[in-house]
């Protein structure tokens, strides 16, 4: 049964609203290649600026931090100005973001990348906290999960899209141990150092012009409403009132680990690939692309499979395949480990849309405030991280992995939760 508080969908409106839905399929490639870029940022920045385990994790703390403080704000311009002012919105900042790379890079200071990086977070909260209700909004409620997984399966390929620039442009496959860099004389090595740090500025100035161009086409777009006028009623504007839902606030838990586990693993895919296959960075970053080929497959198999399965079954069977995988990964090691931790990949794939769809299901007017929710959630990709490189720092990658293995147990609780409340209420 359709919610009454979502505006009808109709093939009349699909003509209409036809660039603005490829323009939001976008939004996922969009943000999966920028997500990404970090795994490659935090393998260039270690050697770039030498910093330990724990030191790369900021990349992604300062990141993440951009979504959790943004979300909100995001959601409230949503509510009050509609879809295509936080798109723009969205995309602005992250062009910025992307832009200030340039004097960064010139400035070789790490603080000032972890700044653009923030600034391309917070654009990245608008995207994610308009496209993903969007999504759901545009159509069947009861197709909802399945519909935002057909959606987020652009993300992946941005995702991959992102690893390739990084291989390519970024990472430069030179890579001196602590014996040689002491052999250099001072020169030389601050030239190398400054070589590495330079290469990160060309791909991130192209991104920035690509999306802003994206920013200018969305400006002239139409952009369905939704229901943010419909929050007049009793229901409609209060925020808190999210906390009354159970489910959602399951949701919000469970998307906290599982961000958290998928940043962390792919963030250290590299530096677990060089620790325990003696892999070279450029092909630690083959693993990675191997590991979001995976991933955007099993997105794909997946959300078909959910024709025929409940979304919400499917996840726990998903979170438990991504348990065992990720427990091997952070116990036995080794090149099993590695394999282990790139086919984790293909099960994480339809984690986050699902726990993102049966969190905001039957929510009405309250649904943007939920999604807002579960996209600060997404702080979980800094914690998480972080932790993995404190214990990465003080024992190693491969028992960093256990980190991950712990937050799929969440995941499963929810799903398993889920399952359980969705039979009661029909």
């Amino acid at each position: 049964m359709r919610d009454p508080t979502l505006p009808p969908f109709t093939r009349g409106d699909e003509r209409r609203y036809i660039a603005a839905l490829v323009i939001t399929v976008s939004l996922f490639f969009l943000w999966g290649m920028a997500n990404n870029l970090n795994d490659i940022l935090i393998a260039q920045f270690r050697k770039a600026f030498t910093l330990s385990d724990f030191g790369t994790s900021f990349v992604q703390q300062v990141f993440y931090f951009g979504y959790f403080v943004l979300a909100v704000p995001a959601s409230m311009v949503v509510r009050r100005f509609g879809y295509k002012a936080a798109i723009v919105t969205g995309l602005t900042l992250y062009g910025i973001g992307a832009l200030l790379f340039y004097p960064a890079a010139q400035a070789s200071v790490y603080q000032l990348f972890l700044l653009a990086l923030f600034v391309i977070a917070a654009g990245l909260a608008f995207l994610e906290t308009s496209a993903n209700p969007l999504m759901t909004e545009l159509g069947d409620p009861s197709t909802a999960a399945r519909r935002l997984n057909w959606a987020q399966a652009a993300n992946p390929l941005g995702a991959i899209t992102g690893i390739l620039v990084g291989r390519f442009f970024i990472l430069s496959g030179i890579e001196h141990d602590e014996r040689a860099l002491a052999a250099m004389d001072a020169s030389a090595r601050t030239a190398f150092y400054r070589t590495e740090v330079q290469a990160v500025a060309g791909p991130y100035v192209w991104i920035a012009v690509i999306v802003l161009a994206f920013a200018i086409a969305a400006a002239f777009v139409a952009f369905p409403k939704g229901a943010a006028e419909a929050d007049d009623t009793p229901t409609g504007g209060r925020f808190l009132d999210v906390f009354r839902h159970p489910r959602l606030i399951g949701a919000v838990v469970a998307q906290f680990f599982y961000v958290g586990a998928q940043v962390g693993l792919w963030s250290y895919t590299i530096r677990y690939a060089q620790a325990n296959a003696g892999f070279s960075e450029r092909a630690g970053a083959d693993a990675l692309f191997v590991s979001l080929v995976l991933f955007a497959t099993g997105r794909f198999i997946g959300t078909g499979l959910m024709a025929r399965l409940a979304p919400v079954r499917l996840l726990a069977a998903f979170a438990t395949v991504s348990l065992v995988l990720a427990t091997i990964a952070g116990t036995i090691g080794g090149t099993l480990g590695l394999y282990a931790l790139v086919a984790a990949s293909f099960f994480m794939s339809i984690q986050f849309p699902t726990i993102f769809a049966i969190g905001i299901e039957k929510l009405g007017t309250l649904r943007r405030a939920g999604a807002s929710l579960i996209v600060m959630a997404i702080i979980g990709g800094a914690g998480l991280t972080a932790l993995m490189g404190l214990i990465s720092d003080r024992t190693s990658i491969t028992h960093a992995m256990l980190v991950p293995a712990l937050s799929f147990i969440v995941v499963l609780a929810f799903a398993i939760t889920s399952d359980r409340s969705l039979a009661k209420t029909g």
